[in-house]
């Protein structure tokens, strides 16, 4: 089989790192994606003659309808599973037959409002008073977590609202699930409930001792060659970790927490070798997938503490392709030159996501406009290692730095913000791409139709006299357009 030229050049890009594949056909469609440890090891393999020798028609199938590869880096392998699920149910490819039945992560959800709250799981998040944890990578993940906390607090598995004497006399929970037994009073309502909030403030990241519990227990079950819940326990803490990071959360009080972000702030004038500490520091991130609705995010810290009113997102207009430390560059160099037209302060710090590549991409932009003198750094994902000036090799601080994680909080909260304006760009289009499947609509009567109702959701809720009134649609294109759209009733 001789591979594509584009094909191949696609190839030689992938990274030896984890995340998302997406082939796609000669027209252009996603017919298949996957996820992988690493990416360029994973996709190259499909590729191989030994490996189309022995594989399945279907796989012959797929490799020779493959005109082209995108890709998207996650920082771990369980975000991986994660973004794939949600391609998987944008664009539901026609090779992905395991997923047809619009399978779903697992949640965990509790009820506050009943008298003695318990977990329980579920696969969709409703809003319906509940509470609601996850969703896990895998079912193995959100078990392991359930059985762990509700160990830990004494948590009731048992399924009555109201559990009493005559639950607890059918019930093997108090023997060998340590259930702390509130149906037989030996702990209060009260003392359930706050072993309950317990329990959610450790499933939300905000109790890093129980989470080094779970490390604790992973290690044991590794050592007892228990391997399967070993891995269990593993992807826990992976997302546990993860809510950590995201909330960035400690149970101090505001004040303590400002002086130790403060102190973060103070340590990283040393780490850096700045002239004076970094008291306002702007993280940029950029994100797209394979270049399209390609968009960064900006955000801001004034002493190690989010400023939201300097936050800015940013539409990508001069990079094509998949080409991050452009589109870097671009952004920094937008942001610092409306900096200088509307004479603005600089910031004492400008942070990156990523290494040696985005840095110089920044410090290069930055030079464009007359910033050179702002310094740069990066934090890589992978080793969390900080780059600094040009030459001098990556720095590593340790883990209990106050300093990293000043930069960890604020490179993953640039990493959110540009994340959700990408994503909220993306379900627009999809939203949109509603009208392209409707038989009759070409490019100019999608245009004049959102230009005259703005949405696809304001067309569907329109009469057919009111579309009718768009140029271009008559009659019978007014009646297919709203019985696409599942709009109602009578013009």
């Amino acid at each position: 089989m001789r591979i594509p030229d584009k094909v191949r050049a696609r190839l030689d890009e992938l990274p030896d790192a984890p995340g998302c594949y997406l082939m796609r056909d000669g027209r252009g469609r996603i017919i298949y994606v996957g996820k992988a440890v690493s990416l360029r090891k994973r996709v190259r393999s499909y590729f191989r003659q030994a490996a189309l020798r022995r594989g399945s028609p279907r796989l012959r199938s797929l490799v020779n309808s493959v005109d082209d590869i995108d890709h998207v880096v996650t920082r771990s392998e369980t975000e991986a599973i994660l973004v794939e699920g949600r391609l998987l149910k944008e664009y539901r490819p026609r090779f992905n037959v395991s997923f047809t039945d619009d399978k779903r992560f697992l949640l965990l959800a509790a009820d506050p409002r009943e008298p003695l709250p318990r977990f329980a799981f579920s696969r969709i998040r409703r809003e319906d008073g509940r509470l609601y944890f996850g969703p896990y990578a895998s079912a193995a993940a959100a078990r392991a977590t359930l059985d762990f906390a509700a160990k830990t607090f004494g948590l009731r598995e048992c399924a009555p609202r109201a559990p009493d004497a005559e639950t607890y006399r059918r019930c093997l929970n108090d023997i060998i699930r340590y259930c702390s037994a509130p149906c037989v009073a030996r702990v209060t309502e009260e003392e359930y409930r706050r072993r309950f909030d317990e329990a959610c403030a450790f499933l939300r990241g905000r109790r890093p001792a129980v989470t080094d519990a779970v490390a604790a227990a992973m290690r044991e079950a590794s050592a007892a060659m228990d391997f399967e819940r070993a891995a269990a326990l593993r992807d826990t803490l992976l997302y546990l970790r993860a809510a950590l990071r995201r909330q960035g959360v400690s149970e101090k009080s505001p004040d303590m927490r400002k002086e130790e972000a403060l102190a973060g702030v103070r340590a990283l004038q040393a780490s850096l070798g700045l002239a004076g500490p970094p008291r306002v520091i702007e993280a940029f991130d950029v994100s797209n997938i394979a270049g399209a609705f390609a968009v960064a995010g900006m955000v801001c810290c004034v002493d190690g503490m989010p400023h939201r009113n300097r936050y800015r997102r940013f539409r990508i207009k001069t990079v094509r392709g998949s080409d991050d430390p452009a589109m870097m560059a671009e952004v920094v160099r937008r942001r610092f030159a409306r900096l200088a037209v509307e004479g603005g302060a600089a910031p004492d710090l400008v942070l990156v996501d990523g290494g040696r590549t985005q840095v110089q991409a920044a410090r290069a932009a930055l030079a464009a406009v007359g910033a050179g003198a702002v310094p740069v750094a990066g934090l890589a994902k992978r080793r969390e290692e900080l780059y600094r000036e040009a030459g001098k090799p990556p720095l590593r601080l340790p883990k209990d730095s106050a300093a990293l994680h000043v930069l960890q909080r604020l490179r993953d909260e640039a990493h959110r913000f540009a994340v959700a304006y990408h994503h909220d760009l993306r379900g627009r289009r999809i939203r949109e791409s509603a009208l392209d499947e409707i038989p009759g609509v070409g490019p100019r009567i999608k245009e004049r139709l959102l230009a005259r109702f703005g949405s696809v959701r304001r067309i569907a809720a329109a009469g057919e006299a009111e579309i009718r009134e768009v140029d271009g649609v008559g009659p019978r294109l007014a009646a297919a357009i709203r019985g696409a759209l599942g709009g109602g009733g009578q013009a």
